[in-house]
C-alpha cells in the first residue's frame, strides 16, 4: 500500500515534464538578442516582460517620442547626455511546453483495453510570455547596451525607467501633457 501512494505520489508531481521553459524576468534583463530570439539582430538588448496587450508598446513609445506613427519600431532618436541615440524595440514570445504524463497514460491503457484514446489533446501544454526588447546603437552604430560602451550605465538606468513609465501609463496621450516627455 504504501508503494503504490508513493508511487502515485511521484507521478502526480511529475506528470509534467517542461521541455522548454520561458525564462521568468523580475525587472529587465540584459540579453544576447540572436540567443534569446533568432529573429532579432545581434547585438544586447534591454529585456523585460510585457503583461499588456500586443502593440501597447508601439502606442507608448509613438506617444513617449511625438512620432506620428512614423517610423516607431526601429531608430527612434533620443537625446541621453546631449548625444543622439537610436531606439529599437521587437515584441518576442517565448513559450513554455510540457509533456503531461497522466492523459498520456490514461490513453495508453484505452488503447490497450482496445478503446479508442480520449486526451490526445492533453499530452502537451503550452504557454506564453510576451517580452519587450530593446535596442539602442548610437551615431556610429555602436551597441550602447554592451557593457564595454561608455553610456552603457546610464542608459540602463533611462530604460528602466522607461519601462516603469510604460507599466505605469494606461493613457498614452498623457505623456505628450506630461513636461519633458522625451
Amino acid at each position: 500500500m504504501k508503494t503504490a501512494t508513493l508511487a502515485l505520489l511521484l507521478l502526480t508531481l511529475y506528470s509534467c515534464i517542461p521541455t522548454r521553459i520561458a525564462p521568468k524576468i523580475d525587472t529587465h534583463k540584459i540579453v544576447e538578442t540572436k540567443k534569446f530570439s533568432k529573429e532579432l539582430p545581434q547585438g544586447s538588448g534591454f529585456a523585460f516582460e510585457d503583461p499588456k496587450d500586443a502593440n501597447e508598446f508601439y502606442s507608448y513609445v509613438n506617444s513617449k517620442y511625438d512620432l506620428a506613427y512614423t517610423e516607431v519600431e526601429y531608430n527612434v532618436p533620443f537625446e541621453l547626455d546631449e548625444k543622439t541615440l537610436y531606439l529599437s524595440f521587437y515584441e518576442c514570445e517565448r513559450t513554455t511546453k510540457t509533456i503531461n504524463l497522466i492523459p498520456i497514460l490514461v490513453d495508453a491503457k484505452l488503447e490497450n483495453d482496445g478503446s479508442t484514446p480520449l486526451l490526445e489533446d492533453l499530452h502537451t501544454s503550452r504557454s506564453g510570455q510576451w517580452y519587450i526588447i530593446i535596442t539602442v546603437r548610437d551615431a556610429a552604430l555602436k551597441d550602447v547596451l554592451n557593457k564595454d560602451h561608455e553610456q552603457h550605465g546610464v542608459l540602463k538606468e533611462y530604460l528602466e525607467s522607461l519601462r516603469q513609465e510604460y507599466l505605469a501609463t494606461h493613457h498614452y496621450n498623457e505623456l505628450n501633457l506630461r513636461a519633458g516627455g522625451q
